[in-house]
Formats: C-alpha cells, sequence, structure tokens
C-alpha cells in the first residue's frame, strides 16, 4: 500500500519542475546515525493509532547530555537541490508542542541550519526554509546528501534568533518522528571513488562519461623469469614464485595516491595500480642490504593506446642509516615514450621488460613508481647480479596441451609430475583445479565455454602458464 504523505507537491510552473520525496524509509533503509549524547535513532512503525505512514524514523534525545543531541540522515539515491528553492519539507510526529533544528550538510554548498514548530497535534509537515539560516550558519547553495534532526532547540531565544534549549546540560527525553523528506532533487556528483558502480560507470569507478577508462588487462602473463642462484635474487614481488619474495611492508602507501591491488592474470599473481600518480612501497622496517646487485628487474604494462607523453618512472630509495631519503644514494629509472626500453601502447601482450644497470645499495627502504598512465600491471620486480641463468633452466619442467584448439577435452602432459593444474580465464577468474600427481592430466571442458584460457601449472621444479583455447 502506498503511504499517505501530509506534503503538498510543489509546482514551479514554468519548468514543470516538483519537489520529489527523497526518503519515506520504506524499502531498502538508509544511513542514519545519532551523535552528542546518549539517545538513538530507530526505523520504526507509524506510531500514531491507526496511522498509514508505514516505516518512520524514531529520534529520542536522552537526559543531562548536551542539548545539541542530532539523529542523522544520509540519503540514498538523488540529494537535496537547495540551489533556487531552499525549503525542505518534512512530515513530523510528536505529542508535545517542541521546535526542531534541522541541519544539511556534505555536499556542495555550505553548511545550512533552520528551524520550525511542531505543536503536538500529532502528524504535521514542517517546512525547513534553509534560505533564513539559524545557529550562526550560513543559508544553504547547493546539493546536500544529509540531514540532520535537533529535538532540543529553542525557536524563541536569543530574541527570535533561537538557541539550544537545557543549555545549562538538564537535557530533556523527547521522541519525536519524521518521515517523507521532501526537496527538489539533483543527482549526486560523479563518484569514481565509492566502490559502487554508478553515475553511467561501465564498471565499479570507472568508464562512463565521466570516470577513467576501466581497465583492459593483459591476456598474457608477464615473461617467467629465468631460473636463478637464491643468493643472486632479492624479489620484492614475483607472482610465478620462481623466486622467494623479501618481506614488504606495503605496495600501498598513504602518502603516494595510486590504488594497488592484486589480481591474477592467466593465472600468476599480479599487481595493478591505478590512478596515474605514484606507489609507493615501502620496507623500511625490512632494510635491504643489496651490496653486489648490480640489475633491477621489473616487467610492466599498460592498456593505454596513446603513449605520447607518457612515463612510467621509478625511484629506489637509500635510507643510508637514516630516517628518511638519502637522496645522494638515491636511483633514478626514468621510462617514457623515447626510451629503450620504453612506454608501449598495449595490444593485450606486449609487455615491457626492464632489466637495468644500479650502483649498489646497503640501506634499501623503499621503491617508488610515479606515473601518468591510469593502469599499469606489473610483476617480477626484484635485484639481481646478472648472473647467468643456472643449470636448472635446463631441467625445467616442460608442459604442452593437446589437441589446442579443442572442442572437446585438454589433455597437458609434461617432462615431470605436475603438482596441480588450474585454469583461468583472460580475466582472471578461477575456472576449475585439478589435483595432477601424474605426468599427464585431461581436463574435461564440458562446462566451458568456448574461449581463450590459461593453465597454470605447478610441479616440484616450478610453476608454468600455458594458452588454452576452447572451440
Amino acid at each position: 500500500m502506498k503511504k499517505i504523505t501530509f506534503l503538498l507537491t510543489f509546482l514551479i510552473s514554468s519548468a514543470c519542475i516538483a519537489q520529489v520525496v527523497l526518503e519515506d524509509f520504506e524499502g531498502t533503509a538508509p544511513t542514519i546515525g545519532f551523535a552528542n549524547g546518549p539517545g538513538s535513532v530507530t526505523i520504526v512503525p507509524d506510531p500514531a493509532m491507526g496511522g498509514t505512514n508505514g516505516n518512520v524514523l524514531e529520534i529520542i534525545t536522552g537526559a543531562a547530555s548536551a542539548p545539541w543531541q542530532q539523529g542523522e540522515l544520509t540519503l540514498q539515491n538523488d540529494w537535496m537541490d537547495l540551489t533556487t528553492n531552499k525549503v525542505v519539507s518534512v512530515d513530523v510526529y510528536s505529542t508535545s508542542a517542541f521546535d526542531m533544528l534541522a541541519r544539511v550538510e556534505g555536499g556542495t554548498g555550505p553548511i545550512s541550519a533552520t528551524d520550525d514548530s511542531h505543536t503536538g497535534s500529532g502528524w504535521e509537515t514542517l517546512s525547513f526554509d534553509f534560505s533564513i539560516p539559524k545557529d550562526n550558519q550560513q543559508a544553504a547553495n547547493g546539493a546536500y546528501p544529509k540531514i540532520f534532526f535537533f529535538n532540543l532547540w529553542d525557536s524563541a531565544a536569543g530574541g527570535g534568533a533561537g538557541g539550544w534549549a537545557d543549555a545549562n546540560g538538564a537535557s530533556t527525553v523527547r521522541t519525536s518522528y519524521v518521515d517523507n523528506i521532501t526537496a527538489f532533487s539533483t543527482p549526486p556528483p560523479p563518484t569514481c571513488n565509492d566502490g559502487i558502480q554508478n553515475q553511467g560507470e561501465t564498471g565499479i569507478d570507472c568508464g562512463g562519461p565521466n570516470c577513467a577508462a576501466c581497465p583492459s588487462p593483459p591476456t598474457v602473463a608477464a615473461p617467467r623469469p629465468p631460473n636463478r642462484p637464491a643468493a643472486d635474487v632479492i624479489s620484492f614481488f614475483n607472482g610465478f614464485g620462481v623466486y622467494g619474495d623479501v618481506t614488504v611492508g606495503t605496495f600501498d602507501t598513504s602518502w603516494c595516491g595510486n590504488a594497488t591491488t592484486d589480481v591474477v592474470i592467466a593465472g600468476n599473481p599480479t599487481k595493478l595500480t591505478t590512478g596515474a600518480l605514484c606507489e609507493g612501497i615501502d620496507f623500511a622496517s625490512n632494510r635491504i642490504d643489496a651490496t653486489g646487485f648490480t640489475k633491477f628487474h621489473i616487467d610492466f604494462y599498460t592498456d593505454e593506446t596513446n603513449i605520447v607523453g607518457k612515463v612510467f618512472n621509478l625511484k629506489l630509495v637509500d635510507f643510508n642509516g637514516g630516517a628518511g631519503e638519502d637522496a645522494s644514494r638515491t636511483i633514478q629509472i626514468n621510462i617514457n615514450d623515447g626510451t629503450n626500453p620504453g612506454v608501449v601502447a598495449g595490444t593485450g601482450t606486449n609487455w615491457v621488460s626492464v632489466d637495468v644497470d644500479i650502483a649498489p645499495f646497503d640501506d634499501l627502504a623503499q621503491i617508488v613508481i610515479t606515473t601518468n598512465l591510469n593502469n599499469v600491471w606489473y610483476n617480477n620486480l626484484y635485484l639481481h647480479k646478472g648472473t647467468t641463468a643456472s643449470v636448472d633452466d635446463a631441467n625445467a619442467a616442460v608442459f604442452t596441451a593437446y589437441p589446442n584448439p579443442t572442442s572437446n577435452n585438454w589433455t597437458i602432459s609434461g617432462t615431470t609430475t605436475m603438482n596441480s593444474v588450474a585454469i583461468y580465464d583472460i580475466m582472471g577468474k578461477q575456472i576449475t583445479t585439478v589435483e595432477a600427481n601424474d605426468t599427464d592430466v585431461v581436463i574435461n571442458t564440458t562446462n566451458i565455454v568456448a574461449g581463450m584460457y590459461f593453465a597454470k601449472i605447478e610441479s616440484d621444479n616450478g610453476v608454468q602458464t600455458i594458452k588454452l583455447i576452447k572451440e
């Protein structure tokens, strides 16, 4: 049954725009809260005998506390547009007369507050005109997602300017109920960082008319690094498991700006950094003595197609025994659209491998990535001594799949026993996994749709990824 509201619908005849009910507490519950005292807010049934308002918001102030106790409401969808018409109408229920202060904030305009009085006759519609500000606030002018209600306001105080009832702290237990928050509405401004697909986005916080394009990940994993003697490698991140990684405090420091997440590309753990700013990789609590290490390596990929003026720069930060960077010992590695190796336009498969000479460190504490590329995937972040790959490479396991492509099953065969085989789609989602314990394993494709997949094969000799095609 539709709720019966006491509100009149206000029309602007010249534009045919009407005030709308922005919250009626039916359906999905909005975000509510209570502050500045021992009171409470709760969504409850209409308290009036035979009431038809359905669910309403109950606000109870506590005794012997601050008079500015407040019930809080955040609108779920559209915001209040108080740019031109600054009136918010609210149905309020009370059986005793009182004054209510309403405050709006959190949007594009200044904090504003105003009041109206209730006669105590049950359900009444109060009109809060934010062009007449109270409580030393400004007139509203903008869009607002939040409204606060104060039960302990005295409109007559201060010669009509208003003030707090029970200002000496002997506040009153007072219960009121509000419903049908009504005002002119406007969509919230674009949000590209709220973790929700909204405002025309084609993905979560990406795509559409307002946000950066959604990431288009590579279709193949980064190159598998060669086997090297363990003493010749210091690995910070290696998704293949070829090297053991040292302890890193964080790949996403708060002082840098990018957001860094763990993703899976073709069955291999990979880092994705987004934001076109910088990523701070911090291991200051586990500083690295890299004496004797002469090479720095990283593999990276970007999905951007216009790479003119794009950069992917790295800084290796040595603290030199102190509490912060020693600029004289810091190494900068600058990569752009004109260097070799350089930034290249993404095609799905063209990872860029950077392997450059460096001076030795003895107190390496941070690696900082600075880039104006919005999406960068990277893997195989390590230092090494430039030694030839070990003889283990010659003995590394080799696996093949046949028939491939196939419309039936794949058989994966290798030169050594497989421990497990995991199948991933091109977005990195695991489709199936098989505990193998054999040199041959059959992958049933009955429930696998046509497309490209990757098999991540783990054996005692390491990890290998191969591409599979289902027709």
